[in-house]
C-alpha cells in the first residue's frame, strides 16, 4: 500500500500526473475532505474529478462502491483510473458531462464539485437535488466568478451552514541560502449542508 495512514493529504508526488489534467493539491484536498465530513458508509459524488486525487482520498475513507467520479475529459477519466489502481481502490468512473449524468445517479451523502465548465448554477442545482437530507456540498475553485455563482445558488436553494473559505498556501523550497516560500494559487472553498 502506498499510503498507510488514515489521515488525508497524500503527497502530490505519489499521484500519476499529466500536464493537461489538473490536480487538487494535497493541502487543499485535506481541507476539502474535512469539509465533506465523511463517514465509512457514505455515498459520494466527485464532479470534475480531474486527476482523481480527491476521488482516491474519498475511496480510502468510504466504501468505494458508493463513490462516483465524473469528468467530461477522457484524459481525466484515464488518469483517475490509473491513480485508483495505484492506490488499490476503485470507484464508479463516469465519462460524461455532469449535467447529463447527475440526474441518473443515486442520492449522495456528500458531493464535491471541482469543475463546472461554465455551467456552475445548473450543476450546483443538480448536485443539491441529489444530496440526501443533511448531505454536504463542497465546491472548490480558483475563479471568483464561479464562487459567486455557487454561493448565490446555495443561498437560493436554502442550504444551511454555508461557509466560504479562502485558502492561500505557500510551500518551502530549498535555495542556496536557505528556504524560501513559494505561493500557490489562492483557492476558494464553499461548503454547505442540505
Amino acid at each position: 500500500m502506498i499510503w498507510n495512514y488514515t489521515t488525508p493529504g497524500i503527497p502530490d508526488e505519489l499521484f500519476e500526473r499529466s500536464e493537461n489534467v489538473p490536480i487538487t493539491k494535497e493541502d487543499i484536498r485535506s481541507i476539502v475532505l474535512s469539509k465533506l465530513r465523511l463517514r465509512k458508509k457514505y455515498s459520494v459524488i466527485d464532479v470534475g474529478c480531474g486527476s482523481g486525487s480527491i476521488t482516491v482520498e474519498i475511496c480510502l475513507q468510504v466504501n468505494s462502491k458508493n463513490v462516483f467520479a465524473i469528468d467530461s475529459d477522457r484524459n481525466a477519466i484515464e488518469l483517475t483510473k490509473k491513480n485508483l489502481d495505484k492506490f488499490g481502490v476503485s470507484a464508479n468512473l463516469l465519462y460524461s458531462k455532469a449535467e447529463e449524468v447527475l440526474p441518473s445517479l443515486p442520492a449522495a451523502d456528500a458531493i464535491i464539485v471541482g469543475g463546472t465548465k461554465g455551467k456552475t448554477e445548473k450543476i450546483i442545482e443538480l448536485c443539491i437535488s441529489k444530496l440526501k437530507k443533511d448531505g454536504r456540498l463542497v465546491v472548490d475553485t480558483i475563479l471568483v466568478e464561479t464562487m459567486y455563482k455557487a454561493l448565490k445558488t446555495v443561498k437560493r436553494q436554502k442550504m444551511r451552514d454555508i461557509e466560504v473559505t479562502q485558502v492561500m498556501i505557500a510551500k518551502g523550497k530549498s535555495v542556496a541560502s536557505g528556504t524560501m516560500l513559494v505561493s500557490r494559487n489562492p483557492i476558494l472553498i464553499l461548503s454547505a449542508t442540505k
